[in-house]
């Protein structure tokens, strides 16, 4: 199974990925390195650890990721049929500043809210803020 680092590089090499081009990038790699691809659940929980941001129906490296590509990874963009792709970092920057806003995990904000803003033209100080007050 790969890990967060990992899911997040197969992300980054292509700018952005959909579902079910992450499922299938994935699969690739298992197949590649004589492997099962595992389930779904190391794709949300990187999601709701920020390694991976969903937006747009797309997903992206999130702010909390060291984006790595596993081995054979290297060949995927001439095996898959995928584009590649740019998002303003600025609008994922805010769409990430909107999900702190709803986080319950105080802890979380507070490490995320710095890689954040290493990670995007945004100010999460507000963020941290109002978790203090919590």
């Amino acid at each position: 199974m790969l890990n967060y680092d990992e899911l997040a590089g197969i992300c980054e090499l292509f700018g952005a990925l959909t579902r079910e081009e992450l499922a299938e990038a994935r699969s690739e790699l298992a197949f590649r390195q004589g492997r099962e691809p595992g389930d779904e659940t190391a794709v949300e929980t990187a999601i709701s650890e920020y390694a991976l941001v969903e937006f747009d129906g797309l997903f992206v490296a999130g702010p909390a990721a060291f984006p790595t590509l596993p081995e054979g990874a290297s060949d995927l963009p001439h095996i898959l049929d995928v584009p590649e792709r740019e998002i303003s970092r600025k609008k994922l920057g805010e769409a990430v500043l909107a999900k702190l806003r709803e986080e319950a995990d105080r802890e979380l904000v507070r490490e995320v809210s710095y890689d954040l803003e290493a990670w995007a033209p945004v100010d999460a100080s507000e963020v941290r803020a109002e978790q203090e007050r919590l």
